[in-house]
Order: C-alpha cells, then sequence, then structure tokens
C-alpha cells in the first residue's frame, strides 16, 4: 500500500481511507504492507492516531522532502521540484523501499493511492519493475479543467493519469461521478474503472461516545453549526454564507448570541476572518485549531447542526467529512449543487434541503428555518449512514484485490 498520508501526519481526512483498510483488510484475508513518507516530509504531526496503526503492521517510511519547506531558498524553489506535487523528491528512496519490499515479503498486489499524485508515479514504477498487478485509489480526479492552474503541472497530472488507467488492473474512485467521467475520459478501459466511496470509522465514534460530555452545547444558548476540515477559496468558497450571515444579522435582527459557526481546522482562516472583517460579522465567527481525530468526532457529535460547503466545480466529489457528518447524527445544512455528487449522497442518507454555496438567499432561508427549529429535512434517517463504514469500504477493497489478482499475478521480475 503506497500512501503519502498516514500517522503520524496530522490535519488530513486524507489518513483514514488507508489507515482503515491497513485495519480491515486483514478480516478478508489480506495482509497488508504499507509504504508512506518519513514524518519529516509532513507539515504537521500528532500521534493521536498511531495507536490505531494495527500491531505488528509493517510500515516501511522512504526519506521524502516537501519542496516548500525544505528546498527553498528564501521562500522560492525550482519547478521542477514541486511538479506533480511538492513531495516528487519521495520517489527515489520510496522506489527502492519497494523493490526490497517485493523481494521479502512477495505481496500479490500493488495498492497506491492519490491526492499525493507522487504515490501513482511510485507505483507506476514498482508496477513495471516487478509486473505485479494494480490497484490505483485516484478516490477524485486529477487533471481538470483549470486544475491544476500550472500548465506544466496540469500536464504532468494528465500524463500520470493517463499511465495509471492504461496500466492499472483496477482504477478506483470515490464519487460516482468521477468514475463516470473516467470511463467516459478512457472508453476503452471503461470495465477496469470502479468506485469505493469513503466512510466512517465505528470504533472511533465508540470511542469519542465514551469521552462523555455530548449532552454539552458548542455555545450555550446559541444554535452552533460546525464546519469540521478545510474550507478551501474555490471549491468551498464561503463568501455567500458571509453575505447570508450578514443579513440575517440585518434584516431579521439575528444576534450572535443566537446562531454562532464554528470553523475547526479550517486552513484558511485569513480568509475567514478577512470576509467577516468585511461584512461586520466577525462576533458569528469561531476560528479554532485543529485538534485529534476523536475530540474532532466528539465535536460533531455535540454540535446543533454540521455544515457541508462543495462547490459546483466539483460536482464529481464527496467531501470525506460527510459520511463522518452522517454517522454523527446531527442535522446536516448542505451549501452545494443539488446537481452533484454530494447532494445525492446526502440524499441516500435522508438529507432533503439543501442550498447552492453561491446563493446567499438560499442559504439565509435554511439559516432562518433553522433558527425556527425546522430539521427534519436536515436529519439523517437512522439506518441511512450504517451502510458507509470503513469496515464495509474494506471488503469491497478486498474484492478488488481478489479481480486485480485474478487479472494477473506478480511475476516479481527484481
Amino acid at each position: 500500500m503506497i500512501a503519502f498520508h498516514f500517522p503520524p501526519l496530522a490535519g488530513s481526512s486524507g489518513i483514514q481511507r488507508t489507515l482503515r483498510f491497513a485495519q480491515h483488510l486483514p478480516e478478508h484475508g489480506w495482509e497488508p504492507l504499507v509504504l508512506t513518507a518519513t514524518p519529516s516530509a509532513y507539515e504537521s504531526t500528532s500521534p493521536d492516531l498511531l495507536a490505531d496503526v494495527p500491531q505488528g503492521l509493517v510500515v516501511e517510511r522512504a526519506l521524502a522532502f516537501d519542496a516548500a519547506r525544505q528546498l527553498s531558498l528564501g521562500g522560492r524553489y525550482p519547478g521542477f521540484l514541486a511538479r506533480p506535487d511538492r513531495w516528487i523528491s519521495w520517489r527515489f528512496d520510496a522506489v527502492r523501499r519497494a523493490r526490497a519490499l517485493v523481494r521479502r515479503y512477495r505481496p500479490q498486489v500493488i495498492w497506491s493511492t492519490y491526492p499525493i499524485a507522487t504515490a501513482h508515479v511510485i507505483g507506476a514504477r514498482v508496477q513495471a519493475a516487478t509486473g505485479l498487478p494494480w490497484v490505483a485509489d485516484f478516490r477524485d480526479p486529477m487533471a481538470q479543467d483549470g486544475y491544476p492552474a500550472d500548465p506544466r503541472t496540469w500536464q504532468a497530472f494528465d500524463a500520470i493519469e493517463r499511465q495509471v488507467i492504461a496500466s492499472a488492473a483496477r482504477s478506483v474512485f470515490a464519487a460516482r461521478g468521477a468514475a463516470r467521467e473516467y470511463r467516459r475520459r478512457y472508453p476503452a478501459h471503461a470495465e477496469r474503472i470502479g468506485v469505493i466511496e469513503n466512510g466512517y470509522d465505528e470504533s472511533s465514534f465508540a470511542a469519542a461516545e465514551r469521552r462523555g460530555g455530548l449532552d454539552e452545547p458548542l455555545t450555550p444558548g446559541a444554535l452552533t453549526l460546525l464546519h469540521s476540515g478545510i474550507v478551501y477559496p474555490s471549491e468551498r468558497d464561503p463568501t455567500a454564507l458571509m453575505d447570508a450571515i450578514q443579513m440575517l444579522a440585518r434584516t431579521d435582527d439575528v444576534a450572535p448570541t443566537r446562531l454562532r459557526f464554528r470553523f475547526r481546522a479550517s486552513a484558511h482562516d485569513d480568509l475567514l476572518r478577512r470576509l467577516a472583517a468585511q461584512r461586520g460579522i466577525e462576533a458569528f465567527i469561531e476560528l479554532l485549531p485543529a485538534v485529534g481525530y476523536q475530540e474532532a468526532l466528539a465535536e460533531m457529535l455535540r454540535a446543533d447542526a454540521l455544515l457541508v460547503m462543495q462547490a459546483s466545480n466539483c460536482n464529481d466529489q464527496v467531501p470525506a467529512k460527510v459520511y463522518e457528518y452522517a454517522r454523527a447524527g446531527r442535522p446536516i445544512l448542505a451549501l452545494t449543487d443539488a446537481a452533484g455528487d454530494t447532494a445525492a449522497c446526502l440524499r441516500e442518507f435522508g438529507v432533503q434541503r439543501m442550498a447552492a454555496l453561491d446563493d446567499a438567499a438560499q442559504i439565509a432561508e435554511s439559516l432562518r428555518a433553522l433558527l425556527q427549529g425546522s430539521t427534519e429535512d436536515l436529519r439523517v434517517r437512522p439506518e441511512g449512514a450504517a451502510q458507509f463504514s470503513r469496515a464495509q469500504r474494506s471488503a469491497q477493497l478486498a474484492s478488488a484485490l481478489e479481480v486485480a489478482l485474478q487479472i494477473g499475478r506478480g511475476a516479481w521480475n527484481v
């Protein structure tokens, strides 16, 4: 399993996919080996998930450098050191270590996971060197219209995805729209493209519930909406939300003592702070740093409502947090395109009312309904989230690995 995101990396929900697969695959007859990066390559680390790494799991850490932090001079560095991403240096030691792992353990399948594109670069080189069947976990689309913005990086993404789709026995996406787009983009390989959605980890929620204090409100006396995770300036643009809060403050005389918005680990606090200050609504906004995983889940369980933001330019994607929100069982206010995969996923859970991320009037109307206690069409059905546990997702991955194994058994050409 070639994955950049792995404990002790902090601040990325992407860790959960690999970590939980590594936990649950042995239940389906597969023994994982993990090839990841040295912790020094991570911008932030935390020990909170290290206890969840299964005892006895082989974890090999290859030397990697973050070009922006470790290879820059005066804050500047050559573009080739960050193409396709800032950790391309990881590939050198990772390929060497991967081949050593193959010689020692003789694995049957390679699995690599995006969104760090270098993981697929490594996967491609190991597959070419060993002849082992390869399952490529894209999660989200790579080369898109206007993304990456840098033309050379876009070309690198395009070249990588073409190689991956052509070489992998299975290419897996986390949303149906993304898989549909790649089947259209690569019709000759459409039958090898599938979907394994994200999910939630039941054991982590059980531990969070045992912490106690879940009946205590986040903000006594105020309806508090929580956004847990990154606020991307484009893909999760909060501008219309800030306009809607300003509307309520001005036209409905809503005070900060009645309505609060908590942004946990947004990674763009400056943007949120600036937008709020421009509208004079700073008192409605809380900006808080990252916390440990179980503490973050406990906070979700205590929120009056949970906030999803996903722009129409991400209609083929579903934020991983959506599945954790569903398990938390709190009302979900979704600001997203009704035609996108995020909306479709939430409707499967039972959530019916949504507002467009770029429509301040719609958002204000949904907030008014929340303030009046109208939450029935924002609630997840009790059975709505049960099918989306990480354990069940691991069963799907095990099936994909079995199919890849049948397509071609490894030759161990090392």
